[in-house]
């Protein structure tokens, strides 16, 4: 008796099912339906006013349930339309569903903005802002703004280009002041002055609401505050650099020591150490105290005998003089051609 009533109750569910009619579901990204009659298609579209075909994908049948895998993964934010017919003739049936945004991550931060220091020339040339992670593009000149002490902004500081200055990781930005008004002589500076003056004070705001690469907003506003010097017009030399050698058999960093603060950007990649026999060494770079020293520690031991510091002329300071050659030269003055010499070599000895 028991299990006739059971055999009843399966055959009554089968019918309520049946007459409920089929039904369409989403679940791990895969759409089905179920009841599915033999002849029945089965297809799925992104959801919106016009008429997008159908997605690619494959279609599979177990038993009475019918099911469709998109070949590429849903896109969050958007909705799919499941579309079933029984035949060519029946009504569709048809179920919609959204796909969620994945929730807003505040994880991207602006790690460092350099200069470091707190006191810049009038005539700095650019600043770099260092991200955590990489960032959009299209977006720096809306986001970032200089303050002068009563929290104006200093309009047109910048030279803003179509292409912004990125690396390749999309990390690091290079925001350069406007040449035109950094130069003596040239009309823009004429008519607008340089963007910074001296004795004041600026902060530099990057805006939280900047997205990064994948959307999410910057963890926090971040600022930096700083006075202005001097303009700097004096190239930096190699003979005015102090080197403190270190020891033979040690992996001890060889320390660089300027009298000025440096390009960042550039002092990572512009300095190489030669061995005895001219062979760069492979080693790890560090920047410390505001871009005034520069240290490499080497992978192997250091060997007794005269090094080498190479160093690319290009290597400029904050108002952009490079080695042996003042940011503002006359672009019309005889310059002696630089491509025979494009580095200055520095030598030490390690004991």
């Amino acid at each position: 008796m028991v299990s006739t009533v059971a055999a009843l109750a399966l055959v009554a569910g089968a019918a309520q099912a049946a007459a409920a009619g089929p039904r369409i579901t989403l679940a791990d990204g895969v759409f089905q339906v179920r009841p599915a009659a033999a002849a029945a298609t089965f297809e799925v579209v992104v959801d919106g006013p016009a008429s997008p075909p159908p997605l690619l994908g494959a279609l599979s049948r177990d038993g009475d349930t019918l099911s469709f895998k998109p070949r590429f993964p849903l896109e969050p934010g958007l909705r799919y339309r499941a579309v079933y017919r029984e035949s060519a003739r029946a009504a569709p049936l048809v179920e919609s569903f959204a796909i969620p945004r994945a929730p807003l991550r505040a994880a991207t931060s602006l790690e460092s903005i350099s200069p470091s220091a707190d006191v810049l020339p009038e005539n700095l040339l650019k600043l770099y802002l260092n991200f955590s992670a990489p960032m959009s593009r299209g977006e720096a000149y809306r986001r970032i703004r200089l303050l002068d002490a009563d929290g104006r902004t200093v309009e047109l500081a910048f030279l803003e280009i179509d292409q912004e200055l990125w690396d390749h990781a999309g990390r690091r930005l290079t925001l350069l002041f406007d040449p035109g008004r950094v130069k003596r002589d040239l009309l823009p500076h004429e008519e607008a002055g340089s963007p910074l003056r001296q004795g004041r004070s600026y902060t530099l705001a990057v805006d939280r609401g900047w997205p990064d690469a994948h959307g999410n907003p910057l963890a926090s506003e971040a600022r930096k505050t700083f006075r202005v010097g001097a303009p700097d017009y004096t190239p930096p030399r190699t003979s005015d650099w102090r080197i403190e050698a270190p020891r033979s058999g040690t992996r001890e960093p060889l320390v660089v020591a300027f009298p000025e603060p440096l390009d960042r950007a550039l002092l990572e990649r512009v300095l190489a150490v030669l061995d005895p026999a001219g062979v760069p060494l492979a080693g790890d770079v560090s920047i410390e105290q505001d871009e005034t020293r520069w240290l490499f520690t080497p992978r192997e031991r250091w060997r007794s005998g005269a090094h080498t510091l190479r160093v690319d002329t290009i290597l400029e300071d904050l108002a952009g003089n490079s080695i042996g050659r003042p940011f503002e030269v006359d672009v019309f003055e005889k310059i002696e051609d630089r491509a025979l010499n494009v580095t200055e070599s520095v030598k030490f000895r390690i004991q």
